[in-house]
């Protein structure tokens, strides 16, 4: 580790002057992390509560993660499709076991999910709806975010998304995050798909009113519509169960799962379905070079095992609920407004105080690693792995902060 004086300054340097700027990170520079703390250049430690959006729900360097890993880097780490591997089937049956699933289809990026589950739509909604060719739609909703292809900013409502980067793909239509009538209206024969996220991540922790997921699911199911939920932030643990639709005992047709499932080691993503659905696919039709190849498939699994325990989901219950409870009081004191669903909260911020950059870089003088979303709003999203007495200094550093010390 670089611990000189000045290396925090000529690492964002030699960064700036090589790097597009599609990121304006907070000026951290991390250099080694070990469950839910982070060490910078010059040897500065911090409390990740950001988890990198969810992908290292487990934390840095989960030890059984890391096993998997290092052994299968010993073995073999790529075949490509092309070839079988002897990893892939049964990371596979795992994950289908823990969804309730048929079928896995295997990625890479979140992005890459969302848009292949675009893809299995359309084409289940003209090999089975027989919905005539070219006219498959799929309703979003408002506020979402999704990844950021040129497909999927394209039904985006953030400028910052989709802004300059057109003409982009038909066949969306977006409704109100939360109407389960806005989105009865806008159904038509014509309608492939629901994509939603159960609780929307970048929008700020946005929770749908209780009964929404269970209505969406009967909308479905009386039209004949597939109800995708993306719980790509949002699954594997993070809102107190396996997914956040497990919170209104709603099933969906086809999960889309990424970031924790490659434990914060490599990029894996994953459809989730059964064979009614993902059955539509045929050879050649849809791929990936990188997709189920056998370093990903170990870490996957070595992820799914540890999710089979229920232990993760039981500990993001329960500290939850002490999130919520320490952040309660800050509602009126610097807060407007919090929302909390397991580990996962967030957290308005008055504008007397400053911006949710403002607060997210003062928390960081104070060892709390945080992002803004959106202008006034930051987000709590620690590792799972995170102990009480943990939590409890993080909020009260964000308790200093707000009172301006």
């Amino acid at each position: 580790m670089n611990d000189q004086p000045g290396a925090t300054a000529r690492s964002i340097e030699a960064e700036d002057a090589v790097l597009a700027r599609n990121y304006a990170p907070l000026p951290v520079v991390l250099a080694d992390g070990d469950g839910v703390w982070v060490r910078d250049v010059e040897g500065n430690r911090y409390l990740d509560l950001l988890s990198a959006y969810s992908a290292l729900n487990f934390g840095h360097r989960h030890p059984a993660l890391i096993a998997a890993a290092q052994d299968q880097l010993g073995r073999l780490t790529l075949t490509s499709r092309a070839f079988r591997n002897d990893k892939l089937g049964a990371f596979a049956a795992a994950l289908a076991r823990l969804c309730g699933k048929d079928m896995v289809l295997p990625m890479n990026t979140g992005a890459e999910a969302v848009e292949s589950g675009i893809k299995v739509a359309r084409a289940w909604a003209y090999r089975v709806k027989k919905v005539p060719t070219e006219q498959a739609e799929i309703i979003v909703a408002h506020g979402n975010f999704h990844g950021r292809t040129t497909t999927i900013v394209g039904f985006s409502d953030d400028p910052s998304a989709h802004l300059d980067f057109g003409p982009f793909t038909p066949g969306f239509v977006s409704v109100r995050f939360g109407d389960a009538a806005a989105l009865e209206a806008a159904i038509t024969p014509r309608t492939a798909a629901v994509l939603i996220e159960p609780i929307q991540g970048e929008a700020g922790v946005i929770i749908p009113p209780a009964g929404y997921l269970r209505a969406v699911r009967e909308l479905c199911d009386r039209h004949g519509v597939l109800f995708i939920a993306d719980e790509i932030q949002s699954g594997l643990g993070r809102t107190g169960a396996t997914f956040a639709c497990d919170r209104e005992d709603v099933v969906p047709d086809v999960y889309l799962l990424g970031k924790a499932l490659g434990g914060g080691i490599v990029p894996v993503s994953a459809v989730v379905a059964d064979e009614r659905v993902l059955g539509v696919l045929r050879p050649g039709e849809h791929g990936s070079t990188f997709g189920g190849n056998p370093l990903a498939a170990a870490v996957g699994l070595a992820v799914v095992e540890l999710l089979a325990t229920g232990e993760y989901q039981e500990r993001a219950a329960v500290l939850g609920e002490r999130l919520a409870g320490l952040l309660a009081p800050l509602v009126g004191d610097g807060v407007t407004e919090t929302r909390v669903a397991g580990l996962w909260a967030g957290i308005d911020v008055d504008e007397a105080v400053g911006s949710g950059r403002q607060v997210a870089e003062r928390l960081a003088t104070r060892g709390v690693l945080v992002k803004e979303t959106h202008d006034h709003t930051i987000r709590i999203m620690p590792p799972l792995v995170i102990e009480a007495e943990q939590l409890d200094w993080a909020v009260e550093q964000l308790r200093e902060v707000l009172a301006g010390r």
